[in-house]
């Protein structure tokens, strides 16, 4: 578990008890906000999370099941979730999945940013300041274009019952980058335990190169069948520049262990992270991704003894999200730290406390357990006894309630737990989630320049691409890769770290084949509008003036 920083003794009883005097002078009191380091630290240190709950399950759910990393399996009705995990995996959302619910999360946070650029001073406040904050807003607002396509550019907090219209999806882009632009150089540069999992200059440049890489996939209509993912992209050149201002800086590398660093004691220490939501068991609660990549009874053997990890789990686990066949099959190159992060086949114990395999089979009622790299969706009958052929009636992607359903699909342990904390803090993990990764920006660059950016400083896309073979200690290329060999390289590097949809959709392979997404729902194949979700119906009830997306 993390350290907590907790208040002193000492200054914990002077503030109690300095609050036992009611009768004081209302002069005393401050009239404008005070501009000290510490006073402003306390303002805005909270805007920073609005991201935290989203990221930490629903967000989650709704990227990794609409990617090929993952489907979201049931087991006889048992977390079908009333279609929540099947609906993104069949690229056939609605607007009352929980999955898609998280919008207001950050449209709260927006405000909450608004109201503490105002409580510094607004227009007067320091730029240094806000700088942060607009940052967030920016950050905020990118997620839910991201996602959503068109939406408000809240750039204040709207009065009493004032109608709020939503903004082209275009024009949202261009907005961030003016904000983003506006404030670069009032950041800050520091990087350390102080300005860890908060807005910087090179979290900055981490998301102005994430939106140059997609500017054709935000300023252009990427839901016409006219889109290319090969069309010229006008920004291609700012993107390298915002790479390499985070590369000369010189404060990030590619040091850590690639499983080590996604670990429970993860944090500041970590050399790749450049922005992160910094997660804990008992202050930042809710980070649980091993909950529903551990098979469905991994808890334990049956008996109450030890199952997919060394040590039994006293919480239980979902087991739902199951890795796609077509995904398992990058994990093949020799020597490649990344295989370590994925298991299948016959099923060895995860050790409790460092993730590493161990030699003990997983046994579960006495039988030894096999993660089946393919996934079989259990076989429904009509009136007649005959087997329907999958297609649309298998939509609740159920493999069935017994050992053989709960085992389909490899399993993800990049974020493992530390079963000590997942059982005494009800499953509740330590892992933080990087968003921005220094070896992001080195395959951004490789992008940029094979899409026909400028190289510079020597790079060439091969150099920067052996670049994350090296550290993962996989097999080194000897040309330039293809931009297919980049998507499969950054699905071995980020997967579950929410960036594979939005690499899907900029590469053009959004409708490929994978799982049984274009069995199932044969749609799914053509219905471009799929790139962006629905408008979450809450929302929707919330701004009547607003039209749900098309194609919902």
């Amino acid at each position: 578990m993390k350290k907590k920083y907790i208040l002193p003794t000492a200054l914990l009883t002077l503030a109690i008890s300095s609050c036992t005097d009611l009768d004081v002078n209302v002069k005393s009191f401050y009239t404008e906000y005070p501009d000290s380091e510490i006073a402003i630290e306390a303002k805005t240190s909270d805007v920073y999370y609005a991201f935290a709950g989203p990221l930490n399950r629903r967000y989650n759910e709704l990227v990794t099941f609409s990617s090929d990393e993952a489907m979201g399996v049931s087991f006889d009705g048992d977390y079908l979730d009333s279609g929540n995990n099947s609906h993104p995996s069949l690229h056939n959302s609605l607007a009352n999945d929980a999955c898609i619910g998280w919008y207001g999360d950050l449209s709260g946070g927006i405000t909450k940013c608004n109201q503490v650029i105002i409580e510094l001073g607004g227009d007067e406040a320091s730029p240094i300041a806000i700088a942060p904050v607009r940052a967030a807003r920016a950050f905020y607002h990118f997620i839910l274009m991201d996602c959503f396509g068109d939406i408000p550019i809240l750039e204040r907090t709207p009065e009493e019952n004032e109608s709020v219209e939503r903004s082209s999806r275009a024009d949202v882009a261009r907005w961030i980058e003016s904000e983003l632009l506006a404030i670069r150089d009032d950041m800050t540069t520091e990087i350390s335990a102080a300005t860890y999992g908060k807005p910087t200059r090179w979290m900055v440049n981490a998301l102005l190169a994430k939106l140059y890489i997609n500017w054709n996939v935000y300023t252009k209509d990427v839901t016409s069948s006219d889109w290319s993912a090969t069309a010229a992209n006008e920004k291609l050149n700012d993107c390298i520049a915002a790479c390499d201002d985070i590369i000369r800086s010189d404060l990030f590398n590619l040091s850590d262990d690639y499983k080590a660093k996604f670990l429970y004691n993860n944090g500041s220490h970590i050399k790749d992270f450049i922005y992160a939501m910094d997660y804990d068991c008992v202050t930042r609660t809710g980070m649980n991704y091993a909950r529903f990549r551990t098979w469905r009874r991994g808890q334990n053997d049956g008996s109450g003894g030890a199952g997919f990890y060394t040590v039994a789990m006293s919480n239980s686990v979902g087991g739902n999200i199951a890795m796609t066949e077509e995904f398992a099959n990058l994990f093949c190159l020799e020597g490649d730290r990344r295989n370590d992060c994925v298991v299948g086949g016959d099923l060895y114990q995860i050790d409790a406390t460092t993730a590493e395999k161990t030699g003990n089979r997983n046994m579960y009622q006495g039988q030894a357990v096999n993660l089946s790299k393919s996934i079989a969706l259990k076989i429904l009958y009509d009136k007649d006894g005959n087997p329907y052929p999958i297609g649309p009636a298998y939509e609740d992607l159920n493999t069935g309630a017994t050992i053989t359903g709960w085992t389909q699909g490899w399993r993800s342990i990049k974020f493992a737990a530390y079963v000590t904390e997942y059982n005494q803090y009800s499953r509740n993990q330590s892992n933080d989630v990087p968003i921005f990764r220094y070896a992001d920006i080195l395959l951004t660059k490789c992008e940029a320049i094979l899409r026909g950016g400028s190289a510079t400083n020597g790079d060439t896309p091969q150099s920067l691409f052996n670049q994350i073979r090296t550290y993962v200690h996989a097999p080194l290329i000897n040309s330039n890769p293809t931009l297919d060999e980049l998507l499969d390289e950054r699905g071995r590097e980020f997967f579950d770290e929410n960036w594979r949809r939005n690499d899907l959709i900029r590469f053009g392979e959004y409708e490929r084949d994978w799982g049984f997404k274009n069995i199932v729902n044969p749609a799914a194949k053509t219905k471009l509008t799929n790139r962006i979700f629905p408008i979450p119906q809450g929302i929707l009830d919330t701004n009547t003036n607003w039209n749900q997306n098309e194609g919902y």
